[in-house]
């Protein structure tokens, strides 16, 4: 593979062999400025004809891949070799000439408006570089601003003699970006007040500067209205709604919603101002509801007069759906089956509520396992979710109940699962809220109420002799995760995500509310010294994690992506250890990727007994730090390159676990770090991930070499293979 990228790197140097007499390929397009604080990257999008495209803006395969075609398209390797590759790129006069006239453009839309920008070509043989030579000059700034509002009603509404009520301001730069924001809010404020028929058109600047100074006036124009342009000028009609109406789509021509649901998720209301912020939230509305397949709003006026009336046409979908998904598992090399069939009807009682069941069944043959009966592993679970598109809780206002994006979901499942160690069944059932402000780009999510129930109806005896009961292998924190158990908790997550920038925070608690019922009615206390509720112990913790993600655009083939990952989580009270589904584990796809999933830590902890391991690779703090260069390939693949580093630790110190705990004074020397390659297949819809990882750095060694594998690498030992769905963060 090294071998075929040099080949092609090679290759690329030759590309000029497709570059006709006279002309150049065009290999590297700079921008450059007198002014050093000058925004030179803003303007790169106004340049029109780009250099070949660059693996990790590096080396130029795609075009290293053309040119290893041949001239003779008849052969179909040669098409081949053209269709993946990238055809090289031949500079244009032209096209240089029409980019020096949109910078200039550009920068007197800053306020340059002396700007000019000089063309100044490097040629290398065949090749040539383009340079960009920005020249600004002084910008202007708006001196005062003026307001010629030709409606009095109009003038009224926006009262723009009033300072508070202005966006241009004197002093600041003159911009024609800054004109056209002041342009498109007074539209908006005037079409979500009752202007039906108002565009920004209607709005115009004119702009005057005083010789040899860089200072402008600016007056706002504000027309009066026209129906055509043969029509006379008249003041702008403001529409009320007169009635609103609801139709169906449909063959049957029937609503399958309530009368209180359409009315509930319509912001168009009799009597009250046109407002195109209604309209879309209206649309909004009724586009989250899983009944509805399509809306379509009409407005239609009464005739000689300012009324409205509003048709809002709804087609359903189809209530009721089934579907089965089988799946083939492979558990270090034990293989299995598994199937899904899943009930929906997606309008249960006329409002849009969601109700599915699903029913779930699993098994795998076990190899290798001696001292146990049973040789297979059995899993069989049914989940319900009946979700309403709205809060359902008491105390909450009919007007905030609207204006929240929410849904609430009622959840209950159970599960059983058969192992030849153990019998395990686990009971689930939980109250959620979830709601957006699409406008912040924030979602948020409320477990008011999420109540697990485990229990474990049988364990071998050849299980508890070995693991759960023996004086010389007894493990606290796996007999911890064998008994019956209460988890009750709370959480609230918070997510925002503007395509740059990326948060996540969560944070939960369990127990509390048991606690506090257990200690006022003087519930039980086992031979663990633990409170129970029923004979059965309640776990009890705090836990927050967050998580952040920014992503450095570079061009459309290239992008740097930064995130960072913490978590704790503390177990007290009525615990002394965490759960085992609440504890953090690294390693994996989405973690440091030299290493297989809980094949890290905690700390320096190095695993020795591969049945257990998975519960003692786990821990109470976590800490991810990764740094992922992604880069456009050819068709739909993408690659990247990327940097793991983090561990995860233990907060208490447990005999199971040496090497395990948080120390402030070593912990940095636990940090492990990765380094690696992968290949994504990106369907737009979703996207295949291959990630293969190296350790760099280990901090469970023996050896000096095992420490610092970056340079003792061993690909047997230090290699990590993964697949997943979806990119990591």
């Amino acid at each position: 593979m090294f071998l075929g990228l040099i080949t092609v790197l090679i290759a690329s140097c030759s590309a000029t062999k497709f570059v006709p007499d006279d002309s150049y390929l065009l290999e590297k397009v700079q921008i450059r400025s007198e002014q050093k604080k000058f925004p030179v990257s803003d303007l790169a999008p106004y340049i029109h004809q780009q250099a070949n495209s660059r693996w990790f803006s590096l080396f130029k395969i795609p075009l290293g891949t053309y040119a290893l075609a041949g001239k003779d398209t008849t052969k179909w390797m040669n098409r081949t070799l053209r269709r993946i590759g990238e055809e090289p790129v031949v500079f244009d006069s032209v096209q240089a000439r029409l980019s020096c006239q949109d910078l200039t453009t550009a920068m007197q839309n800053m306020g340059y408006m002396h700007a000019a920008v000089d063309l100044k070509t490097k040629r290398h043989g065949k090749k040539l570089t383009a340079i960009y030579l920005l020249r600004p000059g002084e910008p202007y700034y708006i001196h005062h601003v003026a307001y010629d509002v030709q409606d009095d009603s109009i003038a009224a509404l926006l009262r723009l003699d009033k300072p508070e009520n202005q966006q241009l301001r004197a002093g600041s730069q003159f911009t024609v970006a800054r004109l056209n924001e002041e342009r498109q809010r007074i539209t908006t404020l005037l079409v979500n007040s009752g202007y039906y028929r108002f565009h920004k058109d209607y709005i115009q600047f004119s702009a005057d500067s005083a010789r040899n100074s860089q200072d402008v006036n600016i007056t706002l124009h504000l027309l009066k209205y026209r129906a055509n342009s043969s029509s006379p000028e008249t003041l702008h009609p403001r529409y009320n709604i007169s009635e609103v109406r609801f139709m169906s789509g449909d063959e049957d021509e029937q609503l399958h919603l309530r009368q209180k649901v359409l009315e509930y998720n319509t912001a168009i209301e009799p009597g009250k101002y046109y407002s195109a912020a209604d309209l879309q939230k209206t649309y909004h509305n009724f586009g989250k509801l899983q009944a509805i397949r399509y809306t379509n709003i009409t407005f239609r006026e009464h005739p000689d007069t300012t009324l409205l009336d509003c048709d809002i046409q709804l087609s359903t979908n189809k209530p009721s759906t089934i579907s089965f998904q089988p799946e083939g598992t492979n558990t270090a090399g034990d293989l299995g089956a598994a199937a899904t069939l899943t009930y929906t009807n997606k309008n249960l009682f006329h409002g849009s509520e969601m109700l599915s069941i699903a029913l779930r069944g699993a098994f795998e043959a076990i190899t290798g396992l001696e001292g146990y009966k049973d040789q297979n592993y059995q899993e069989y679970s049914v989940e319900t979710k009946l979700t309403f598109p709205r809060f359902v809780a008491p105390f909450l206002s009919r007007s905030f109940r609207r204006r929240s994006q929410a849904t609430t979901e009622l959840a209950v499942s159970w599960n059983l699962q058969n192992r030849p160690e153990f019998h395990r069944r686990v009971f689930s059932t939980a109250w959620r809220y979830r709601w957006a402000e699409p406008h912040h780009h924030i979602s948020y999510r409320l477990d008011f109420l999420d109540l697990n129930y485990v229990y474990m109806p049988w364990i071998s005896e050849t299980f508890k002799h070995d693991y759960l009961e023996s004086a010389s292998s007894r493990n606290a924190i796996l007999r911890y995760n064998y008994e019956d158990l209460f988890i009750m908790k709370i959480g609230f997550g918070l997510t925002y995500s503007d395509g740059e920038n990326s948060v996540r925070a969560n944070v939960e608690t369990a127990g509390n509310l048991l606690d506090a019922v257990s200690r006022a009615s003087g519930f039980k206390i086992n031979d663990n010294g633990q409170r129970t509720l029923f004979n059965i112990a309640y776990a009890q913790y705090a836990k927050f994690d967050f998580d952040y993600t920014h992503l450095f655009q570079f061009d459309s083939h290239n992008a740097l992506a930064l995130h960072g990952g913490f978590g704790i989580a503390y177990p007290y009270g009525n615990s002394k250890v965490l759960p085992f589904e609440k504890r953090y584990f690294s390693g994996g796809a989405n973690s440091v990727r030299g290493w297989s999933v809980r094949g890290l830590g905690p700390g320096k902890f190095r695993g020795s007994d591969g049945r257990i391991d998975f519960i003692n690779q786990t821990g109470d703090m976590k800490l991810d730090l990764n740094a992922e260069y992604r880069t456009f390939l050819f068709w739909k693949f993408n690659g990247a390159a990327f940097i793991d580093a983090g561990n995860i630790w233990t907060l208490r110190n447990y005999a199971e676990q040496p090497g395990g705990q948080f120390k402030l004074k070593d912990f940095y020397k636990q940090i492990a770090v990765a380094y690696g390659l992968g290949l994504r297949l990106n369907f737009d819809y979703f996207i295949l991930r291959l990630d293969m990882g190296m350790k760099a750095i280990n901090p469970a060694y023996r050896t000096q070499q095992e420490h610092y594998a970056i340079f003792h690498p061993k690909f047997s030992r230090d290699f990590s293979f993964h697949f997943a769905v979806g990119l990591p963060f």
